[in-house]
């Protein structure tokens, strides 16, 4: 079941590392979208980012830094993508909602993180 959850909280940026892993220059035109420069390393940085974190948090190996590094870049992402505060209605309304959706995965990776640490303390491993 924890594993599942995991999946769970994993799978759009395993869906979407690897979209951007088959479809470069999709990759590419997104951060042209938001205005990330230079476009190529931010769409390979995203790219390895989404699929590595993943992978580490769904294997255990890491589990705690995967799930820091998807809460910081969700919630960079979310900061440079869904700024609701500058629209208008009615798309203010979606992106305040998926806004604070994503501030909720960021919550969720932050408890992955905090669990990971604290079973590795408890059984004496190190971070």
């Amino acid at each position: 079941m924890r594993w599942l959850a995991l999946l769970g909280l994993c799978a759009a940026y395993l869906q979407g590392g690897f979209n951007k892993a088959t479809d470069f220059p999709s990759a590419i035109a997104e951060m042209q979208h938001f205005g990330l420069s230079p476009e190529r390393p931010f769409a390979l940085a995203v790219t390895a980012l989404e699929l590595v974190a993943s992978v580490m948090i769904l294997t255990g190996i890491g589990r705690w830094l995967g799930a820091l590094a998807l809460a910081a870049f969700t919630l960079m992402a979310t900061l440079v993508a869904l700024r609701f505060w500058e629209m208008a209605p009615p798309a203010r309304f979606m992106a305040a909602n998926s806004f604070f959706e994503h501030l909720g995965l960021v919550g969720g990776f932050l408890l992955v993180a905090w669990h990971d640490l604290r079973e590795r303390v408890a059984m004496g491993r190190p971070a």
